[in-house]
C-alpha cells in the first residue's frame, strides 16, 4: 500500500482496532491503513495460511495476526477475552459462493458467517468499546444490501441484513457512546472478485456501469473507515456509506 495514512495519527496512535477478515482483500487495506495511521492492530484471518501470506515488508507485520472462525462463538468470545481495551471493530470477515447460494445448505453458511459473525463480534465487543472514548464500529455492506444478486442470494441477504444490523445497533449501542456505521463497497479488486475481473465481457460491463471508470482498491475504502471511525465522525452513527465509484448512481 503506497497511500501515507499518517494524516491519521492522531487520531489513532495508541488505539487499539480490531479487523475481521484483516489478512486479506479489503480487510488487509483496512487494517493496513489503522496500522499505517498508529494504531494497535488486531487483524483475523481464516487460517495459518492466509496470514502467512500477507507480504513480510507489510505494516501488519509486528501487529498482532490471529486466527478465526466467526461461526464459532466461544472462540469469538475467548478472543475479545484477551484484550485489555478496545477502541474499534471493523467486521470484515466474509465469504460468496456464487451459484452454490442458491442451495439452502451454502445459503446458511454464507449468512453465518456474513451476517451471524458480524452480530457475534458485535456482541462480544460491546462491554470493551462501552468503556473507550469513541468506541465505534464499521460494518462491511455492500452495494448488494441495494441491489438483488440472481447468482448470491445468501451474500446479498447477509448484506442487506448487515445495512439493517447497523442501523438497529446504532440505536441499541447509543446510550455507551458507541457509534456504528457501515460501508458499502462497489466492485473492488480482491480475491473474492478475481474471476469477474478476468471474464472480460463481465468485467467490461461492470465498469461501463461504474461512473469513475475503473474497479476500486482496498486503499479506496481505507479513509472511509478511517472517518468513520474518527473523532470527526462523532455525532456520524447508523449510516452506510457507499464507496462504489458511481455504480449505484448510473
Amino acid at each position: 500500500m503506497s497511500t501515507d495514512y499518517r494524516w491519521a495519527a492522531d487520531w489513532y496512535r495508541g488505539r487499539t482496532v480490531l479487523v475481521t477478515g484483516g489478512t486479506s482483500g479489503i480487510g488487509l487495506g483496512i487494517a493496513t491503513a489503522f496500522a499505517l495511521a498508529g494504531a494497535n492492530v488486531v487483524a483475523t484471518g481464516v487460517n495459518a495460511a492466509e496470514i502467512d501470506a500477507i507480504a513480510p515488508d507489510s505494516p501488519l507485520r509486528g501487529q498482532r495476526l490471529e486466527t478465526l472462525d466467526v461461526r464459532d462463538g466461544e472462540a469469538v468470545k475467548a478472543l475479545l477475552g484477551t484484550f485489555d481495551t478496545l477502541d474499534h471493530v471493523v467486521n470484515c470477515a466474509g465469504i460468496i459462493r456464487r451459484g452454490a447460494e442458491l442451495e439452502p445448505d451454502v445459503f446458511d453458511q454464507v449468512v453465518d458467517i456474513n451476517l451471524n459473525g458480524t452480530m457475534r463480534i458485535c456482541a462480544a465487543a460491546r462491554p470493551l468499546l462501552g468503556k473507550s472514548q469513541n468506541g465505534a464500529i464499521v460494518n462491511l455492506a455492500s452495494m448488494l444490501s441495494i441491489f438483488g444478486g440472481g447468482l448470491v442470494p445468501g451474500y446479498s441477504a447477509s448484506k442487506g441484513g448487515i445495512s439493517q444490523l447497523t442501523k438497529s445497533l446504532a440505536i441499541a449501542y447509543a446510550a455507551e457512546g458507541i457509534r456504528v456505521n457501515a460501508i458499502a463497497p462497489g466492485w473492488i479488486a480482491t480475491p473474492l472478485t478475481a474471476a469477474l475481473r478476468e471474464d472480460e465481457d463481465r468485467s467490461r460491463v461492470i465498469l461501463g456501469r461504474t461512473a469513475l471508470g475503473r474497479w476500486g482498491t482496498p486503499e479506496d475504502l481505507a479513509g472511509a473507515a478511517l472517518y468513520l471511525c474518527s473523532p470527526v465522525a462523532a455525532f456520524v452513527t447508523g449510516t452506510v456509506l457507499v464507496v462504489d465509484g458511481g455504480y449505484s448512481i448510473t
